[in-house]
This record gives C-alpha cells, sequence and structure tokens, in this order.
C-alpha cells in the first residue's frame, strides 16, 4: 500500500469517526486501531468524550490501547481535569485498559469521590487496576469514604471494588460498620459479607446487614 493510499484511508477513517451512523463510527474506531497512528490520539480521546454509543466508546478505548503508551497515557491523563462527566468517565475506563501504572498518581481522591456516580465508578475499577503494590490499604480506606452513597448499581461497584482489594480492606470496613449513618453501616456490613463469602451475594449481603442494623448490631470484624 502506498504511502498516499494509507493517508486517504486515515482521512476516511478519521471522518468516519463524526458520521451520524454509529455503525460508520464502529467500523472508522476499528480501523483506526488497526493502523494506529500516533497522528490519531488526540482525535481518539477527543471522540470518547462525546461519543454516544457504548459500543462505539468501547472501541475507541481499544484503539488507543493499540498505540504506544508514551503518545496515549499523558493524553488520556489530561482528559482526566474535563469538566464533561463523560469525558472524565472514558478516559478512567481506558487508562484501566492501557493497564499502565504510571498513571496512579492522577486517580486523585477528587475523582474517587466524583460526584458523577459514573465517574466515580470508573474511577473505583480503574483505581482496583492500578494501585501499586503497598498502596492497597490507603485506597481502601479512601473507598470506604464512599460506602452508602448511590443506587444499587453504584454500591455494587464499590463493594466490587473493595472485595478485589482483598483482607487489607477489612480495617476500613470495621470502622465503617458503626458509622452514625445506617445506609453506610448496611453497606459496609454488606461488604465485609462478601469479602468472607463472594458467593453471598450482593441482594442476600444487603438484606442480612439490614436486618443486624436493625437489631443495632455491627456484624462481625
Amino acid at each position: 500500500m502506498t504511502a498516499m493510499r494509507q493517508d486517504t484511508d486515515a482521512l476516511q477513517a478519521l471522518q468516519g469517526l463524526e458520521d451520524s451512523r454509529s455503525s460508520v463510527r464502529l467500523r472508522a474506531a476499528l480501523a483506526v486501531g488497526t493502523a494506529p497512528d500516533p497522528g490519531f490520539v488526540d482525535t481518539l480521546v477527543q471522540r470518547c468524550g462525546v461519543e454516544p454509543d457504548f459500543f462505539v466508546r468501547d472501541m475507541l478505548t481499544w484503539a488507543l490501547t493499540r498505540h504506544p503508551v508514551s503518545t496515549t497515557l499523558p493524553r488520556v491523563v489530561r482528559e482526566l481535569r474535563s469538566e464533561h462527566a463523560q469525558a472524565r468517565s472514558q478516559a478512567l475506563h481506558t487508562l484501566s485498559k492501557i493497564g499502565d501504572r504510571q498513571a496512579w498518581p492522577a486517580l486523585t481522591r477528587a475523582l474517587l469521590s466524583d460526584a458523577d456516580q459514573e465517574v466515580a465508578r470508573t474511577a473505583w475499577r480503574a483505581a482496583v487496576v492500578l494501585v501499586p503494590e503497598g498502596e492497597e490499604s490507603a485506597l481502601a480506606v479512601v473507598l470506604a469514604t464512599q460506602l452508602g452513597r448511590g443506587d444499587r448499581e453504584t454500591r455494587l461497584s464499590l463493594s466490587r471494588a473493595l472485595v478485589a482489594l482483598g483482607e487489607v480492606t477489612a480495617p476500613a470496613l470495621r470502622v465503617s460498620s458503626t458509622a452514625p449513618d445506617p445506609q453506610v453501616r448496611v453497606h459496609a456490613l454488606a461488604t465485609q459479607r462478601l469479602l468472607r463469602d463472594p458467593d453471598a451475594g450482593f441482594e442476600f449481603a444487603i438484606e442480612e446487614a439490614k436486618r443486624v442494623v436493625a437489631l443495632g448490631g455491627h456484624g462481625q470484624g
């Protein structure tokens, strides 16, 4: 393939990312990832922040992972400061897929407690992937401050993140299981249960925790 043909194909792919049809955008993202070029990275990151289709966003992230980390990482990290929630969330998702722990310092407490539920959930998942060895306990303490927030899916995401960190989360969960807020206590007790028995199921663990809290107990440490 000649250089001119490659340039033409690249231009068509980048133009395809702006097409009104999601199927065309999906194919364009696949094409960009199949023939990675550092010149594509800015466009891919920008598109992640505004792309409405989940499957296209996921393909955009895949395309970014096909490019050199030295090129993608700084650009994706900058996106974490965006005022747009989707841009922050998709950047966090992309960082978790890149999997390079150089990104760890960018996962700030502000992101882990972001007011937007989806951003916070994605930050929790990314943090579990990127946390350096020895930092798990400190991360668990920060994550525990989010216990009791949001809807069922948000609480399930947080419990999964804490359980994924393992036994290092136990002290933070013990503290939260005695919190003044009953919602925090329930969530902490349910997560303790899942830490002891991952097969228990979230709904069962929550109902069990509600009974314990209703009876004025704090469960097991």
